[in-house]
């Protein structure tokens, strides 16, 4: 290919059409190469945008980028419905965390106590007060915890949006895979695609998810330590909602969450499960789905089964994010997002084009690993 671009992305999710979108909106000549974008974890994703309601206490930083996307997305979401003129389905209701016995009202009195502490909003609810809130609910849930702030939306109209956007902004799509990446006098200059051709860039953004560490041709001291982790979700057909805002809970020791849609549909999600690359859907990840669902909200058993997929998460030894330049003059990373590549949307395309945030920049460098390696953690 003839074409030179300021920015090559390679990956079509959700990371990478924010990032190329982001900066095709501010001028510069951006390709995007994936042979079918869109169709990998974002297309399996629920959509939660839930930094509070998924905090946990070793992941403070972590809360610090998704805190920081969430108070984005309201824009960011604006934006690309006017550029796209897509709907988004983004929806601002608040997650609600149950809880059945007196050992997960301790841990969900602790959780609210810490989120307090960081001066976050949750509020505690009891049980009545729950069902109040999300008629639908077991009658076995003894309290909960709403955290107010969480929204969500819908990936795959996202990710529908920002493809019509990127379009509409002058940014080219390449659909092939990359094979390998071009470098000349120790900086990266482009890539080669599976075709034979090449493009060249003054900037190659990685952003291809779970094969991220599996790029051919990538130089040694900058392969990023990302590995897939499987996750099996069930889509639920409903006449008419069943729930206004996001559910969540701890059955049988796993997590599971309900996310609602506004046609009706309902998410249930997500095994977690290191297996590789495998994306078979299982009967017994989808038992697990359906059995802990039902612990939650009963009349889940009665909705039409309308998909079931398995997505491969891009996970990292920190469970961060790496987002930002290499010590590979060229490459920059946007990748490792593991559950929150849709959170984090908004936040690594700033990240990508520009946007100066020393702090948030710090957290998920990818000089973190390349200057440490992640054998060398503790």
């Amino acid at each position: 290919m003839a074409d030179h671009f300021h920015l090559l992305v390679v990956g079509g999710g959700v990371i990478g059409l924010s990032v190329a979108w982001r900066a095709a909106g501010r001028g510069l000549k951006v390709a995007v190469a994936d042979p079918a974008p869109a169709s990998g974890a974002s297309h399996a994703a629920a959509g939660m945008l839930a930094p509070v309601s998924e905090v946990t206490y070793t992941e403070e930083p972590l809360l610090r980028l998704g805190l920081a996307s969430l108070e984005r997305w309201p824009a960011f979401a604006a934006e690309l419905a006017d550029a796209s003129g897509h709907d988004l389905d983004h929806r601002a209701d608040g997650t609600l965390d149950v809880a059945f016995g007196s050992d997960d009202l301790a841990a969900l009195d602790d959780l609210a106590a810490f989120v307090a502490k960081l001066g976050l909003s949750a509020e505690r609810l009891t049980g009545r007060e729950c069902r109040r809130l999300e008629p639908m609910l077991a009658p076995a849930v003894r309290g909960g915890m709403l955290a107010g702030g969480d929204a969500w939306v819908d990936p795959r109209k996202v990710t529908s949006a920002l493809l019509t956007a990127l379009e509409r902004a002058g940014g080219t799509l390449v659909r092939a895979r990359v094979a390998g990446l071009l470098t000349a006098a120790g900086a990266v200059t482009g890539v080669r695609l599976a075709t034979g051709e090449s493009v060249g860039a003054e900037r190659v953004v990685l952003a291809a998810g779970a094969w991220s560490g599996s790029l051919p041709g990538m130089p040694p001291e900058a392969l990023p330590p990302v590995r897939p982790v499987k996750g099996q979700i069930m889509r639920l057909r409903s006449p008419a909602p069943i729930l206004r805002r996001c559910v969540r809970g701890v059955v049988h020791g796993s997590n599971v969450y309900l996310v609602p849609r506004g046609d009706g549909e309902v998410v249930l999600g997500a095994t977690q499960e290191e297996m590789g690359f495998d994306t078979r859907v299982t009967a017994g990840g989808l038992w697990e789905l359906l059995r802990d669902a039902r612990e939650l909200v009963p009349g889940v058993t009665e909705l039409e089964v309308a998909e079931v997929v398995a997505g491969l998460r891009p996970g990292t030894p920190d469970n961060l994010p790496l987002v930002g330049p290499t010590i590979v003059p060229g490459l920059h990373m946007a990748t490792g997002h593991h559950r929150g590549g849709v959170l984090l949307a908004p936040l690594t395309a700033d990240l990508c084009s520009g946007e100066s945030d020393p702090e948030l920049s710090s957290i998920c460098s990818p000089l973190r690993f390349q200057e440490h390696p992640p054998q060398e953690l503790s």
